[in-house]
């Protein structure tokens, strides 16, 4: 089959190259949207990423050039059009999981760093500056985690804050015994008012947008850390802004940015900072942020690429039942 990948990098090549079995794949760097989807004529599958656009119109243009197939390469569906996809009759595969231990470590990782000023203290040794004065973090023991979403995501996210010794709560749409062993579930005001550090771990949906807005901040306990690694609209980012002006946010690490479509993944070094939202936010020390990097280990790269492939053969063949299809 012909298969067209939008928003391809170098990684991606070298992975869906080692297990490609015979099909044309056409790597593509544009992002796929309304001005690009003239890429996919000729292609059977088009194969996506987390910031392609796929609307009505888009969609429509698709089916228009003859795409039968539109194969994501993620977990989350947030940036498709479903019911324009379902009256189209265009089916959609995902990637359901690919390493729920990429995005928890890397979670745990930036609580790590903000907790104690890594990479304040990195700068400071690049300048012979050994002084410790405002790099002083606290004991992760004893203080409780709370965590939004309980998928295998959030749960490989506690076990690692358990091993620090911390106190989980949770909060989910659907209670879990194996989760209920181990951490407490709470409502979610309950969740915001006590929790020290706050990990986001719940897709994007029309219940879940702004899920992090003013009214949340104002109730938040004083200099609480907030962690998001995964999607960017989750979070109300000029809301947090204020947060972190008055201090009742102490600390925010993230992995994705609501805007991020079109800054992410891309290289603007040489480029003045358009969005002044994601500059202001770069400007707080108790700011880290990184690139939508949570998922890139060799372990989930492999994973997503043996899944996708996995999903266009099944579909090739016609065996439905073996693919991961977005309902």
């Amino acid at each position: 089959m012909r298969i067209a990948m939008f928003s391809s990098k170098p990684y991606d090549h070298e992975f869906f190259d080692a297990l490609n079995q015979g099909h044309d794949i056409l790597y593509m760097e544009p992002h796929l949207n309304e001005r690009t989807v003239g890429l996919a004529r000729g292609a059977d599958v088009v194969c996506c990423f987390v910031n392609d656009r796929l609307n009505a119109q888009v969609l429509s243009g698709l089916c228009d050039l003859g795409v039968r197939l539109v194969a994501l390469r993620c977990a989350g569906y947030n940036n498709v059009d479903l019911i324009a996809a379902k009256q189209l009759g265009l089916p959609l595969c995902r990637v359901p999981e690919y390493s729920p231990y990429a995005v928890a470590e890397h979670a745990a990782g930036l609580i790590l760093a903000l907790n104690r000023n890594i990479h304040r203290a990195h700068n400071r040794i690049r300048e012979n500056d050994y002084s410790l004065n405002g790099l002083m973090g606290f004991d992760l023991h004893g203080k409780t985690v709370g965590v939004v979403g309980a998928g295998k995501i959030g749960q490989v996210f506690m076990d690692i804050m358990i091993g620090f010794g911390c106190r989980v709560m949770v909060h989910d749409l659907a209670e879990n015994l194996e989760v209920a062993s181990k951490a407490r579930y709470v409502t979610l005001p309950e969740l915001w008012e006590q929790s020290d550090i706050i990990s986001l771990h719940c897709p994007l949906t029309p219940t879940t947008h702004h899920l992090i807005n003013t009214a949340v901040v104002d109730v938040l306990k004083p200099g609480v850390m907030l962690i998001n690694t995964s999607r960017g609209g989750l979070v109300d980012t000029r809301a947090v802004i204020k947060g972190l002006k008055s201090g009742r946010i102490g600390y925010l690490g993230l992995d994705v940015y609501e805007e991020e479509a079109d800054l992410f993944f891309e290289n603007f070094s040489n480029q003045v900072m358009q969005d002044d939202v994601f500059a202001r936010l770069t400007t707080f020390p108790n700011v880290i942020v990184t690139g939508h990097q949570a998922f890139f280990t060799r372990e989930a790269l492999q994973k997503i690429a043996e899944i996708t492939l996995g999903n266009i053969n099944a579909f090739a063949h016609n065996d439905i039942a073996a693919m991961t299809l977005v309902t």
